[in-house]
């Protein structure tokens, strides 16, 4: 008897051993990178952002105003994001959610772009909006729909997505995203805006096209459509 007891228990350790680690893994990143350093005199910046003393926190730190503004739409993309993110709402710090609003004018595009950090749910409050996501390699598939008022569509995270208003009136739309601080990277913005700017022969050679095609696109001004 008392063997089978010592069985038992070594195989209940066992199996605790095998969940604990099976279930083990790095925090998910709240930030583009985090430089690890041993000296704690230098600057420390946390995965996330500080925590207030429970005691302290107040209803305005889960509270923002701003969502039922319309957005400046008057850019060359003709959209607009307002966000609700962990910088507007401390609160939201370690909750892992967030929202934006965005505004489209008139045939107005949020451009491709990634969210590095979350998926986004969509959903359309106004007009018609023309929205699709490309997956990975090799296959790059192009997924994509009309959506009209009241639809919902997702975007997998870290996969390129757009939005494209094809009606004639102002639209707007509601994107929910699994991160207080999801990210984002407009790929025209990264690839011919970046400081300092990327090689031309880099460039050059991925896109398989002149050099002075390279060089007109890194001279443009590239709009950025989010509001801080």
């Amino acid at each position: 008897m008392s063997e089978h007891r010592a069985n038992t228990l070594t195989y209940v350790v066992l199996l605790a051993m095998a969940f604990s680690v099976a279930s083990a893994s790095d925090p998910s990143p709240l930030q583009d990178f985090c430089v690890a350093v041993n000296d704690t005199n230098d600057t420390v910046f946390v995965n996330g952002k500080f925590c207030k003393d429970p005691k302290l926190a107040t209803p305005n730190d889960f509270f923002f105003s701003g969502l039922h503004l319309p957005g400046n739409t008057s850019n060359k993309l003709g959209s607009m994001v307002t966000p609700a993110n962990v910088a507007q709402i401390p609160g939201l710090n370690t909750l892992g959610v967030s929202l934006a609003r965005v505004d489209y004018a008139p045939y107005g595009l949020n451009p491709p772009h990634i969210h590095p950090r979350a998926t986004e749910i969509l959903t359309v409050l106004e007009g018609t909006l023309y929205v699709g996501f490309v997956t990975s390699n090799p296959d790059n598939r192009l997924i994509s729909k009309v959506l009209y008022k009241g639809d919902v569509f997702v975007f997998p995270q870290g996969l390129i997505h757009f939005q494209l208003n094809v009606g004639t009136t102002n639209a707007v739309a509601i994107a929910s995203l699994g991160s207080q601080n999801p990210g984002v990277i407009t790929i025209a913005n990264a690839v011919f805006g970046s400081k300092p700017a990327i090689s031309v022969d880099v460039i050059t050679k991925a896109f398989q096209v002149d050099k002075n095609v390279i060089n007109n696109l890194q001279s443009q001004f590239w709009t950025d459509n989010h509001t801080c």
